[in-house]
């Protein structure tokens, strides 16, 4: 994707990895806009969810904020990717989901597009690098089925997307 968000998110992560698996952390991006593809999502999904990294946690947000300036020829993608960090930040993995109907979506599609995106490229990765070894592995494992259900993938359409982005190393 050849945007300024793209190029933005790329700059910023250059070479790095994800700590425990190695994966370079561009993956998580390139992983996340193939499902927006698949799954029929706007450009301004695609954009924003490039930016979601530099907003999402507070620390991000602190050193980032500022740079949101760059991107004010579109705020409808800053602010979608505001409302995808409001709402992902309020159901982080530390927190026990009882139930699916217990995650709050957003009001906005795209939003929630984006959501699925992150939560079948973030469970792909899981099953891959940390299922048998991570000490939280079989909460992290309800966390992830559970907000695939709220936002009401299927078991089937996961596997499937599963299956894709496994080939397209």
């Amino acid at each position: 994707m050849a945007t300024k968000e793209y190029a933005a998110i790329a700059a910023y992560y250059g070479t790095r990895t994800a700590q425990r698996s190695g994966v370079p952390l561009i993956q998580h991006i390139d992983e996340g806009l193939f499902v927006l593809d698949r799954i029929g999502a706007s450009d301004a999904a695609k954009r924003a969810y490039c930016l979601h990294p530099l907003l999402q946690a507070d620390a991000e947000l602190a050193v980032n904020h500022q740079r949101l300036a760059e991107f004010t020829d579109d705020t409808y993608v800053v602010m979608l990717a505001i409302e995808y960090r409001n709402i992902a930040n309020a159901t982080l993995s530390t927190r026990e989901i009882k139930a699916a109907a217990d995650i709050a979506l957003s009001p906005i599609p795209e939003v929630n597009a984006m959501l699925v995106a992150d939560k079948i490229q973030n469970y792909k990765d899981f099953i891959l690098h940390h299922r048998a070894t991570h000490p939280r592995s079989d909460a992290l494992d309800r966390y992830f089925r559970r907000w695939l259900e709220r936002l009401g993938v299927s078991k089937e359409t996961r596997e499937e997307l599963f299956a894709v982005l496994a080939t397209r190393r």
